[in-house]
């Protein structure tokens, strides 16, 4: 018996025959806290007599800020929970004005001080000198929930006023290379299709046109919401109208069934509690059955917490209230269509959304604690009902009219994870075992809640949308549904120059109009459009890690073999170069990259150019190789596993057999496929494998001149 062997030129296949012979880093910036004002979302926090726009003495530019402050007094600036990762040290410079004062500075994370008290010299007089104060002496350093420190006057040394002007933090240089580890035997979980997924509105008149649906293809998307919204709380389903209207909205509830049915997508449906009723929730879904929608995720209500909401019940956002008629609409909607899945309104935090109730309390086994938060009423009424909802819904928005700051927005994506402990504790705590299945869905998540500037419509958003999206993945969130696709031009938002982006308005939506030209689809329709060559539902999620907190990096194992990885560079003007180190993984050396970024979105305000995702090909050596990643850019790598490999075992048992011992990566499905002339191909078994080897037992058939199998990794 001999055996012949055939590469093809990609490398891939290989084939056994029944013969002998053988055919063949840039610095990141510091972050200003105060300069000539306030920046940088920091707040004025101070306990202390102060000036924040003194114009003498100064450091540099017009203002200083001029403290008049008695012993224990304090100048103190606060910021929402900030990541100091990217930061050494705290720098300012102080001028003693007559001198003798001894100030104090101390942080705090997470609104409780550190033990840690910087001691500052005593001041000399009429002296400007520059402050250096390592984190680490403040106790904040790498620490992801950092938000206030202070200069206090201690009861020694004068009284005399003083001067501070240049406050930043100073940031940490960027290594050069910055070290990407990829581990494809430590998955973190299996990827949920829901997760690729947007909200729709009753508003969209161009939502039922082929155009649309051309476009959420175009997207990948696989999930759809509807109405959504605030609007949710003042809907009528049956006669598409809210509250006393007579006019019908633009997009009916079959209306959007036409285009999700025409998608193929999942959809999850918002009922209104607001000014709803039970009985015309169950209605709603006895219809939506009888259609044969086949639409298995029922919302009731949206946000009922936010006294935004429309409320008409006599005790409004109330989280009693809300438990016992969520019961009553749990119970009439599963007798309409037991197969549905229905979910309630939550809120992390055990203190959170209470609205003033407190004639509920809710008793924390745990902890001993009593609460009166939202989730913890509504958790601790449904148990004592024996009402058990399928899911419960987490919205998300990190800033609210003009608190936008690129940075900020895009260092603190890693909200998801506490979000999810908090929300499991929670349903552990206040629902006991009965709540283990309970699953986490994220119905709604954009950068900003309120009025719509720039930031909405820029790039930086889109970075946001992608990355938001793979911190959730490596959480038990099962879905994360963008808000929105359409939704309209705002003029009242944020157009600061201090904010990327050249469109001066701002749109919470995805798309303007019809999306017919590439210039009116939104920076985050092309990252949303970037996310499907990431990942797919039951793709699996692995451990990845970044040197550096301005280039995020996460990978996949795609159910087809292939591993993909996302990097996203948070910087406005450095290009950072990586190492990507691969374990348990060859790939080929060809590796597919998608980009989106700066070219992209400059060619969208210039038409000169593509706005639409750059692909090109890199040439790699093996499971180490570097790669430079632009500035304010979104890339998706593609690498195909190595060539496999098929040896003939040198003892055959049967003469009627071929065994052969297929060599290639775990986890990588092959086909085996048979031919008598090496052109025409059929496939005889797909064989993933669990090693890196496996035998494999071929028929020959008797009388058979010449027969050749390969083994094919096919995407």
């Amino acid at each position: 018996m001999i055996a012949k062997i055939y590469s093809c030129a990609r490398g891939l296949l290989v084939v056994v025959g029944l013969f002998l012979t053988v055919i063949s880093t840039n610095a990141q910036s510091n972050l200003i806290i105060y300069a000539d004002g306030l920046l940088n979302d920091f707040q004025d926090w101070s306990w202390a007599a102060r000036n924040l726009a003194n114009t003498s003495p100064v450091h540099s530019g017009t203002d200083s800020i001029a403290v008049y402050s008695t012993a224990w007094q304090g100048l103190s600036f606060e910021h929402a929970d900030m990541d100091t990762s990217l930061y050494s040290s705290l720098s300012f410079w102080i001028n003693g004005g007559g001198g003798g004062q001894i100030i104090q500075v101390q942080a705090l994370l997470g609104m409780v001080v550190t033990t840690n008290t910087y001691l500052m010299p005593e001041l000399p007089s009429n002296t400007w000198q520059q402050i250096v104060i390592p984190l680490t002496s403040l106790g904040i350093a790498d620490q992801p929930n950092f938000d206030r420190f202070w200069l206090q006057l201690t009861g020694s040394g004068t009284t005399n006023t003083y001067y501070v002007d240049d406050i930043e933090f100073v940031a940490k240089p960027a290594p050069n290379p910055i070290l990407i580890t990829v581990n494809t035997a430590k998955p973190v979980r299996t990827a949920d299709a829901r997760w690729f997924g947007i909200n729709t509105a009753i508003w969209d008149g161009d939502f039922d046109t082929p155009e649309t649906v051309s476009l959420l293809d175009e997207m990948g998307l696989r999930a759809l919401r509807f109405p959504g919204g605030s609007a949710s709380d003042e809907y009528d389903w049956a006669s598409n109208t809210s509250d006393t209207n007579t006019w019908q909205w633009a997009t009916s509830f079959d209306d959007f069934a036409h285009v999700a049915t025409n998608v193929g997508v999942s959809a999850i449906i918002t009922v209104n509690y607001g000014t709803g009723t039970p009985a015309e929730a169950a209605a709603w879904v006895a219809y939506s059955k009888s259609q044969n929608y086949g639409f298995k995720y029922w919302e009731i209500g949206n946000e009922c917490y936010g006294t935004w909401e429309t409320d008409s019940n006599t005790f409004p956002h109330d989280p009693y209230t809300y438990a016992t008629r969520a019961a009553q609409y749990i119970q009439q909607m599963r007798a309409a269509d037991p197969t549905i899945h229905i979910g309630v309104v939550v809120t992390p935090g055990e203190t959170s959304g209470s609205n003033g109730y407190t004639n509920h309390p809710a008793y924390n086994p745990r902890t001993g604690q009593t609460n009166y938060g939202w989730t913890a009423v509504l958790f601790t009424t449904l148990k004592s009902l024996g009402a058990t909802p399928d899911f419960a819904i987490h919205h998300w928005y990190p800033e609210y009219t003009d608190t936008e700051n690129d940075a900020t927005l895009l260092q603190g994506t890693g909200v998801w994870a506490g979000a999810a402990a908090d929300l499991r504790q929670q349903i552990s705590d206040y629902f006991g075992s009965g709540g283990t299945n309970i699953e986490l869905l994220c119905t709604e998540n954009n950068s900003n809640a309120g009025a719509q500037g720039k930031q909405s419509v820029s790039l930086v958003n889109g970075l946001y949308y992608a990355d938001s999206l793979a911190q959730l993945m490596q959480t038990e969130f099962n879905s994360f549904i963008w808000w929105d696709l359409r939704n309209g031009v705002d003029n009242t938002g944020n157009l600061s120059p201090s904010l990327y982006g050249w469109r001066m308005y701002g749109d919470i939506g995805m798309l303007d109009g019809l999306g017919d030209v590439l210039t009116n689809r939104y920076p985050h329709f092309f990252t949303a459009k970037l996310m499907q060559y990431f990942a797919r539902g039951g793709d699996t999620v692995l451990t990845t890690s970044s040197g550096y907190p301005l280039l995020s990096a996460y990978s996949v194992r795609r159910a087809d073999g292939a591993l993909t990885v996302l990097t996203i560079n948070k910087s406005p003007t450095a290009t950072y170069t990586a190492q990507l180190v691969l374990s348990n993984f060859t790939p080929n050396a060809t590796v597919t990259l998608r980009s989106y970024g700066m070219p992209q979105d400059n060619a969208a305000e210039t038409g000169i150019g593509s706005p639409d995702i750059a692909v090109t090909n890199l040439l790699t050596t093996g499971t180490n190789f570097n790669y430079t990643f632009a500035p304010y850019s979104a890339t998706v790598l593609t690498l195909s596993p190595s060539a496999p490999s098929l040896v003939p075992l040198a003892t055959q048992p049967v003469a009627s057999k071929l065994v052969v011992r297929l060599q290639g990566q775990s986890g990588v499905p092959y086909v085996m496929q048979t031919s008598t002339n090496l052109v025409n191909w059929t496939p005889v078994s797909t064989n993933v494998l669990v090693g890196s080897t496996l035998n494999v037992t071929n028929t020959v058939a008797p009388g058979t001149a010449q027969r050749f199998w390969r083994a094919v990794w096919q995407p």
